[in-house]
């Protein structure tokens, strides 16, 4: 059985994806900071760690845990993440270092920790959890897109790096998908909007995104356990894609960002607004 960890596990992709997997044989340690949240997980026989992925010992703590338990991680989801939301000239410079905090660095501390046993093994998959943000961007989110480019950079250089010891690096690329994270990103725009020169605008935004959300609850393509079908299939293919995609309105906007010059994106974006 493959020893898997998954981050953010505590609700969403993140615990859809920990019920699938333990499902379907493989050893699942759920990792979040609310482990309250994962006592249903405990009952699949999901091992369940409480981990910050904003803090490295923390982070060192649950990986030395399942070590001396399981002797391994075969696989690695780096799932954890968050959105922090406001205009660039509004946010204030601590709170975009710890959106790379969480979404970047997280990431980078976890895979230092678990590649040397991988690369010992001659065997790995690292997930990376990216988003169709990794590929294009709205106004009033550039932290939270900048650190999905991040990521995405990051994950293109490692998995050449690794490749040579038999390690794969897989990035998912999520569309809408229903969970609280939509709402915790829009609450944190409209606190940090109170007093900005963008605040019109701003509220449009919001107006439109809770629509989009409205919208995006009557489809499929946007229930969590999408993206942990998605996850399965990358990590079971004999020679995995660099990145999948999935999520409601994903491959859509995709395409469009593909065909669109940046001054028809922007005008598309801000047509919006």
């Amino acid at each position: 059985m493959k020893v898997t960890l998954i981050t953010g596990a505590s609700s969403g992709m993140g615990k859809e994806t920990a019920k699938l997997l333990a499902q379907n044989g493989y050893t699942v340690y759920a990792a979040a900071r609310r482990l309250d949240k994962m006592k249903d997980l405990e009952a699949l026989g999901i091992k369940t760690i409480s981990m910050d992925v904003s803090d490295e010992n923390s982070m060192q703590k649950g990986v030395q845990q399942i070590f001396k338990e399981a002797g391994r991680i075969d696989i690695l989801i780096n799932n954890a993440g968050f959105g922090s939301y406001g205009a660039i000239e509004d946010m204030p410079i601590a709170d975009a270092k710890y959106q790379l905090e969480v979404n970047v660095f997280g990431v980078a501390k976890l895979v230092q920790l678990v590649l040397p046993k991988m690369r010992e093994n001659k065997f790995g998959k690292i997930v990376n959890v990216s988003s169709i943000g990794g590929k294009l961007v709205m106004p009033y989110g550039g932290w939270y897109f900048a650190s999905k480019y991040a990521l995405e950079a990051l994950s293109d250089s490692l998995r050449m790096e690794v490749k040579q010891f038999g390690i794969d690096v897989i990035v998912i690329e999520p569309g809408g998908i229903k969970s609280e994270w939509n709402e915790i990103a829009m609450d944190n725009l409209r606190k940090q909007s109170v007093n900005s020169a963008y605040k019109e605008k701003i509220d449009k935004m919001i107006s439109v995104t809770n629509k989009s959300v409205s919208a995006m609850r009557n489809s499929k393509k946007a229930e969590p356990v999408v993206i942990a079908k998605l996850i399965k299939k990358s990590i079971e293919a004999n020679s995995p894609k660099t990145r999948y995609v999935d999520g409601y309105n994903a491959k859509f906007l995709l395409l469009l960002r593909k065909l669109f010059t940046d001054k028809m994106f922007d005008k598309a974006m801000l047509s919006q607004l």
